[in-house]
């Protein structure tokens, strides 16, 4: 369904996008996770044939000229773009004109189509006056009006409540259930695991590509999680064969090595130092550890 070769951008002597390659099947929510700068909205904007590419090759719906399916895409960009004076309603209306439906059938699709994002209690509200959330959700509906097949969304839950986010991410679902491909960008790392398929992009290039379960199994690091109420953990950990010591409050990630000799030494570690009352366990590795993990390779930080 998407399908990039070798897609580069330049802006002067900056490259956003650097030999992109990238294959997205019909069917898949698909997540593009990576720090901002990493290149994810120049990607979106060039698969969408908003943004001209610098060489390589875009197919969109099996066509290499992205004007001839537009109609069949759809559109939530970062930033807000519809018209704050205008009512919830009359902005579906200008959307639905635009897309060359007629009075009668915007009338239904808007009805329905606010329906599905529960905005019509609030179709004679002015989109100013909307929540960020509902925002979000009024720019999701202008996007559906014209039954796309496949949807982009350029982190369309940044700065919106959590409450909200779960709700934008159930219509996704339903959108995906009824034949919808969803192609949406995130800096969270809890939206990525709801993803069918995720890629992590650092400077312009995928790191790495893969469902979120088999990323997480080739995490190569053994995590443990450590819960110890002292303050000088760190650095009585110092000269233990561990590569990265994280702060969760009172609790550690501790990235290590695979070793039968690291939990030993840790816990002699610990009780050199007096620690006691510790507890130490293994767990499994989450998207957010991959990243960083991933990032740190790529050289760039995550986003958590």
């Amino acid at each position: 369904m998407i399908c990039l070769t070798n897609v580069t951008r330049r802006f002067g002597t900056l490259t956003a996008v650097d030999q992109l390659n990238l294959e997205v099947k019909a069917g898949t929510i698909f997540g593009l996770v990576g720090p901002d700068g990493a290149g994810k909205t120049t990607t979106i904007r060039m698969i969408t044939g908003i943004m001209s590419l610098t060489s390589g090759k875009i197919s969109l719906l099996g066509s290499e000229n992205i004007e001839s399916v537009k109609d069949q895409i759809g559109y939530v960009p970062q930033k807000f773009s519809l018209y704050g004076d205008l009512t919830v309603m009359e902005n579906i209306r200008v959307i639905g004109a635009l897309y060359g439906a007629d009075n009668k059938r915007v009338a239904e699709l808007g009805t329905e189509i606010l329906a599905f994002t529960n905005l019509l209690p609030f179709k004679d509200r002015l989109a100013d006056n909307l929540s960020g959330g509902m925002k979000q959700k009024l720019a999701l509906a202008a996007g559906l009006m014209h039954r796309p097949k496949i949807f982009f969304l350029d982190e369309p839950t940044t700065g919106v409540d959590p409450v909200s986010r779960r709700e934008f991410w159930q219509m996704l679902y339903r959108l995906n259930k009824e034949g919808t491909t969803i192609f949406v960008s995130t800096p969270y790392m809890d939206e990525a695991e709801l993803c069918t398929r995720v890629a992590f992009m650092s400077q312009g290039r995928i790191v790495a590509s893969d469902t979120p379960k088999n990323l997480k199994a080739a995490y190569p690091f053994r995590l443990l999680e450590l819960t110890a109420e002292s303050k000088s953990v760190k650095s009585a950990l110092a000269k233990c064969p561990i590569v990265e010591v994280n702060a969760f409050g009172d609790h550690y990630h501790l990235v290590t090595e695979h070793s039968p000799e690291t939990v030993p030494k840790v816990e002699a570690a610990l009780q050199a130092a007096g620690i006691e009352g510790y507890l130490l366990r293994d767990i499994p590795p989450t998207l957010e550890d991959v990243f960083v993990h991933l990032a740190g390779e790529g050289g760039a930080a995550c986003t958590p």
